[in-house]
């Protein structure tokens, strides 16, 4: 652990010390196998995080294998840890990570990558997957940005794809089993590793390349193990484990508050949004089993609030029920629900008046796009009618503060699409002066929130090119230009960041150079305005030989070998290419408690409205029913 003396140096020693309440302390003379579960950002973010708390829990569940919980420490620790030669080390026991047989990150987003590097080159731990001998540590990685792991696999001795609560238990295991018997070796058990469901081995997969930069195929090095890594989920989340208690901080975190989550998967086809495809299918948690894990979270937490987490709230076909539920019991204690992810559609007066934190602050809204034709190319299910009755229902509670969320460099975007923005917010304006019964103690806010659109893997949009600096700039002031009435806000997402974003969304193995010299360089906590550098990155492009804009500004080819292609999500290449020619035919898809579209996720099972391309509208509302 890091001296007193050392802690009274740094800007919130918190951070460091570990010894929370709810932390998992385990006899390592009864432990076969320790594994660090690392979050590459600070503390505070890393603390809030769901799936970390759940990851750790499916982990400890087992008597002979203990988790325990990494952070990246801020600058100022940093120096002094480089300074005394002290490693970066784990809370729970404040061992070094060498001495742990697995080191596994979470892979939030693309700009989390340079501070892996850091963390390892902190732990001693060699960078390169090839370089490390049998005593170092296994590293693992997974989360999101696993979906595409190309661009850092040349870190990373293996992926978990998927949902990790039964996959890290396995591969722990494996590891225990060969060590037990004697079969272990650093090589042996990443070929064995390979052939367990959802595990990618980058090293084990040869890449050839065309002449033109782009891939000609992926070639396993063995002939038992899979030419594709499919995916892992929890086919039934009532079973899926979720922890009793959590490791409560010392000090302020992102989310302070219980974080219920209500089910996984999307039933929209926003046709930019990866979460909404690599999460397929929808599964669903009965509202006996989330009112039961709240009651034993606030007994052990004592928080006030609980956030009910998924991709969009409203659409769990459950949430009278599990609201009422909860309120039969947190309104006596004073404990508020958020609902953080509602749509406009399903926003309505009813539950304002039930849900607290709704009737409180500001309320938030994403429409996506300016235009009604470019929602239909996006496949957005919002039109202006729902947006300003949802927003009048808000103003007639009394609220003066909206929110837009926008995206702009969709494909087959106009300037037309991007001045609809800034008519849309006056509309919304508008509206609030229509509404008779408005707060009139204050006046209106409607503030826009515009980010620049990145495409993702595993998106119907995952082909196209993204926006150039110029045209983001442009569109950037176009709509600053039309923007004139004081109670719009209007707040942009660097272009610049976007862009460093998009190469590593869609970049390959080559990418693995460039951060190596990243680091070299001293880059690191890239999502943090202070710290991010476009020059920076530049130089690096420059010094590797790569150029970003083959990553970030090009349409890939519908034929292209695609650097994910060696991952199975469940969802269908044709499926996604049959939504981005309806994307340009400016042709909607139905939701999937509508119409299964079949776009191949049934496969994985347990998906609520996964069925045939035989099932119709009817035969999935009796479901619902």
């Amino acid at each position: 652990m890091i001296p007193d003396n050392i802690l009274m140096k740094v800007a919130k020693p918190g951070r460091y010390t570990g010894g929370e309440y709810g932390q998992v302390v385990k006899d390592k003379a009864k432990v076969k196998a320790r594994f660090a579960f690392c979050f590459p950002d600070t503390y505070e973010i890393g603390m809030s995080n769901l799936g970390v708390r759940i990851l750790y829990t499916a982990l400890n569940a087992h008597e002979d294998i203990w988790c325990e919980r990494v952070y990246a420490p801020w600058t100022d620790m940093e120096a002094i840890m480089r300074e005394k030669g002290l490693p970066l080390y784990a809370l729970e026991s404040g061992d070094e990570l060498k001495a742990f047989d697995f080191v596994a990150f979470t892979l939030q987003y693309e700009l989390c990558y340079t501070n892996v590097l850091n963390m390892l080159d902190l732990a001693g731990i060699p960078l390169l997957s090839k370089d490390r001998s049998e005593s170092d540590p296994i590293v693992i990685g997974g989360g999101p940005c696993a979906y595409n792991a190309e661009p850092i696999a040349d870190f990373f001795d293996v992926f978990s794809i998927g949902e990790g609560e039964e996959a890290l238990p396995e591969i722990t295991r494996l590891y225990i089993d060969m060590k037990e018997k004697g079969t272990y070796s650093r090589s042996a058990f990443l070929h064995e590793a390979a052939k367990l469901e959802g595990f990618y081995v980058p090293s084990l997969y040869d890449v050839t390349y065309n002449e033109d930069g782009t891939i000609e195929a992926f070639h396993p090095l063995y002939d038992d193990i899979p030419k594709t890594i499919r995916k892992r989920i929890i086919e039934d989340m009532d079973k899926a484990v979720y922890p009793q208690k959590i490791a409560m901080p010392f000090i302020e975190t992102v989310h302070d508050r219980i974080m219920l989550e209500v089910y996984r998967g999307c039933i929209h086809g926003c046709r930019f949004c990866q979460a909404g495809m690599v999460y397929r299918p929808l599964r669903e948690k009965s509202p006996q089993v989330l009112n039961d894990q709240a009651k034993c979270l606030y007994q052990n937490t004592g928080y006030s609030e609980i956030s009910l987490t998924s991709l969009s709230i409203s659409d769990y076909s459950q949430l009278d029920e599990l609201t009422d539920s909860l309120l039969s019991w947190t309104d006596e204690k004073k404990i508020s629900l958020s609902l953080p992810s509602l749509r406009a559609n399903s926003f309505t007066k009813e539950l304002m008046d039930k849900i607290s934190t709704v009737r409180t602050g500001g309320i938030t809204f994403a429409p996506e796009a300016g235009t009604q034709r470019l929602r239909d190319v996006i496949n957005k299910d919002i039109d202006e009618e729902t947006l300003l009755k949802a927003c009048k229902v808000a103003f007639s509670a009394g609220k003066n503060s909206v929110k837009l969320y926008f995206m702009q460099g969709h494909p087959t975007e106009t300037d037309e699409d991007i001045e609809g923005i800034a008519e849309l917010a006056e509309q919304v304006v508008s509206a609030f002066y229509a509404t008779p019964d408005r707060n009139k103690a204050r006046p209106v806010q409607v503030t826009l929130s515009v980010a620049c659109f990145i495409p993702k893997p595993f998106t119907p949009f995952q082909w196209e090119a993204q926006d150039r600096m110029e045209e983001s700039a442009r569109k950037q002031d176009l709509l600053s230009g039309k923007i004139r009435n004081r109670k719009i806000r209007y707040h942009y997402h660097s272009a610049e960041v976007s862009r460093i974003e998009g190469v590593f969304a869609r970049g390959n193995r080559k990418l693995s150079a460039a951060l190596l010299e990243a680091h070299k360089q001293g880059l690191k906590f890239d999502a943090w305005e202070e710290f991010f550098s476009y020059d920076k990155w530049l130089a690096v492009f420059e010094d590797v030989g790569l150029d970003p804009a083959f990553y970030a500004n090009r349409a890939y080819g519908e034929d292209e070998v695609l650097p994910w292609d060696i991952i199975d999500i469940g969802v269908s290449k044709s499926f996604l290419l049959a939504e981005r020619h309806k994307a340009y035919e400016g042709k909607v898809s139905p939701r999937c408690n509508e119409q299964c579209l079949a776009c191949g996720a049934h496969k994985l099972k347990g998906g609520r409205y996964c069925c045939t391309k035989t099932n119709t509208a009817s035969s999935l509302k009796k479901q619902d029913d």
